[in-house]
């Protein structure tokens, strides 16, 4: 199997790689081809990782893969997808994405913006005219998009919230769980809670990807599952990655962590995340009624997340012009967010290191990261020419457990 590289066709090539097509096929006009560049120590250390976690029952199971300068040095999928079938871990198994959903609807966003389609510079009432959630005075401030790009427009999340908050008291859905609600219904429900903060003043985690996939919606006068097939899925060549999963069969079946093993998750289930949970409904991605979360409900395959990212790694892949990326893998939020800790800002769909340093990481200034609930996490590091993905079937471990840190450094060789 040969990986072939040339701008747009390097993701996809990537993709053919890991689904078996032929990457001839996919990606005829590539005046270059170049062979995997297999790392016999990197994979030692990888291994070494995600055995122990397997063994030690952190994850039950996991694709990784990893590309350094846009060849493919390491992929593998290790343990179960499905515990209680035996059914082994795929390349190709699919996965609800959760939050990894976001850089797909975030960069469709930036396509929109591209066309001419709308502005981040927008108010939301320009599109949602009822959408005026307001401050503790009472006061409803101007929302942009920009703002909800970026995580600074004042909402926040039911999953970040107790039980007394106005979002559960409300019934808004963070869009992981089965509601009987549209996408309609569900927005209009979260601009009727508070603002945590002025927009613009603060960071913090929210719905409101949810709130631009509706905006997306109006603006380009198509269902949200049919903007990202037309803006970034369609171009990218990606098969898998959608709102529905097109091969229930392949979808891994999810888990929480839990002693001595993980348990199944089960729909509506709500899985603790301390003094908060995630409510959560496995069923959702075969579920034709669910509407479409643009914060969590795409469903796709570790190949389709990497050319996604890879995409973005090489300057917009063309899918996005480099003066988009550019502002996308540019803090917006300012170092003082601590989206992941010390050091952290945010961008445009994902978080950005801005001092490694402060951070206590490897990796360079200027990457990028994020993960989600259901088990994931990935990161991008333009200055090491790295992109890494983990998907895993095991909340919460896959995302921000142990596996994480010590994947990151086998990558750095630490």
């Amino acid at each position: 199997m040969r990986l072939w590289l040339a701008s747009v066709a390097a993701p996809v090539a990537i993709l053919a790689v890991l689904s078996g097509a032929p990457a001839l096929a996919q990606v005829q006009a590539a005046p270059t081809a170049i062979a995997q560049a297999p790392d016999a120590a990197l994979s030692a250390r990888i291994d070494a990782v995600v055995d122990r976690a397997i063994a030690d029952q952190r994850l039950v199971g996991a694709v990784v893969l990893v590309a350094r300068d846009g060849k493919l040095v390491y992929h593998r999928a290790a343990g179960l997808a499905d515990r209680e079938a035996q059914a082994p871990m795929r390349e190709n198994t699919v996965f609800r994405l959760a939050s990894v959903t976001k850089p797909f609807v975030s960069v469709a966003i930036m396509r929109l913006a591209e066309e001419g389609k709308l502005s981040l510079a927008d108010p939301v009432t320009r599109w949602l005219p009822d959408f005026k959630p307001a401050l503790a005075d009472g006061s409803t401030p101007t929302i942009t998009l920009g703002q909800l790009l970026s995580h600074t427009a004042g909402l926040t999340y039911g999953l970040a919230e107790r039980a007394d908050h106005p979002y559960h008291q409300l019934g808004v859905s963070d869009g992981l769980d089965i509601s009987g609600l549209t996408l309609d219904e569900d927005v209009a429900r979260i601009g009727k809670g508070p603002l945590a903060f002025a927009p613009g003043s603060a960071w913090r985690y929210s719905l409101a990807i949810d709130v631009l996939g509706l905006v997306a919606e109006k603006a380009d006068g198509r269902s949200l599952p049919q903007v990202v097939a037309r803006t970034v899925t369609g171009p990218l060549g990606l098969k898998d990655a959608g709102f529905q999963a097109t091969d229930p069969a392949r979808l891994a079946t999810p888990y929480a962590n839990a002693a001595p093993a993980p348990t199944r998750i089960t729909d509506n289930q709500d899985v603790s995340l301390g003094a908060t949970a995630v409510r959560m409904a496995p069923s959702r991605a075969v579920d034709p009624a669910a509407f479409p979360s643009g914060g969590a409900g795409m469903v796709g395959t570790a190949g389709d997340v990497l050319a996604l990212l890879e995409a973005v790694r090489t300057g917009g892949g063309g899918v996005l012009s480099a003066a988009s990326v550019k502002a996308m893998t540019t803090d917006q939020a300012g170092i003082k967010a601590a989206t992941q800790g010390p050091g952290w800002g945010f961008g445009y769909g994902w978080a950005v290191l801005d001092d490694p340093a402060i951070a206590k990481t490897p990796q360079g200034a200027g990457t990028l990261a994020w993960g989600g609930v259901y088990g994931h996490n990935w990161f991008v590091d333009p200055k090491a020419k790295l992109t890494v993905v983990l998907l895993t079937n095991t909340a919460f471990e896959g995302m921000n457990g142990q596996v994480t840190r010590e994947l990151r450094d086998a990558v750095y060789g630490r």
